[in-house]
């Protein structure tokens, strides 16, 4: 775990996304499916967003993506200095390779080379004994 990570806050973990946080612990990117319309959810819910259908399951995703869009914090704005840490920081959507869309981080390069399109792999940040955040890195090609 990252030291600087030790005091930030921690997402809760839910009945409906207990799921998602144990694949991601097990370093896997996991999605609420739905085979009624064939619709992937970037976040649980009890039903699907697109038709409504109660009939979900949880779907293993590749981890690619495709960064769409993104920002860099490079000062704290409201209380919570224990964000100034880590600045400056890259938050960003990444466009996954199945469709969804994920806000999360990318580590991995100075915040100065990110680049929109530019492509990208989720790894995994432990940040409790129950939580691991997926990231994004570059996605080195074998060439």
């Amino acid at each position: 775990m990252d030291p600087l990570n030790e005091s930030l806050p921690v997402p809760m973990m839910t009945v409906l996304s207990r799921k998602f946080w144990e694949a991601a612990k097990q370093r896997k990117l996991a999605f609420q499916y739905c085979s009624k319309c064939d619709m992937l959810q970037a976040y649980p819910k009890p039903c699907c967003s697109e038709c409504g259908g109660e009939e979900l399951s949880w779907k293993e995703l590749s981890g690619e993506g495709t960064v769409y869009s993104y920002t860099v914090p490079r000062q704290v704005i409201d209380n919570s200095p224990v964000f100034a840490k880590g600045l400056p920081f890259v938050v960003a959507i990444v466009q996954l390779r199945e469709g969804p869309r994920l806000i999360s981080n990318i580590v991995g390069l100075p915040p100065e080379e990110v680049k929109i399109g530019m492509k990208v792999m989720v790894t995994f940040e432990d940040v409790s004994s129950e939580i691991a955040l997926p990231k994004f890195r570059p996605l080195v090609s074998e060439s």
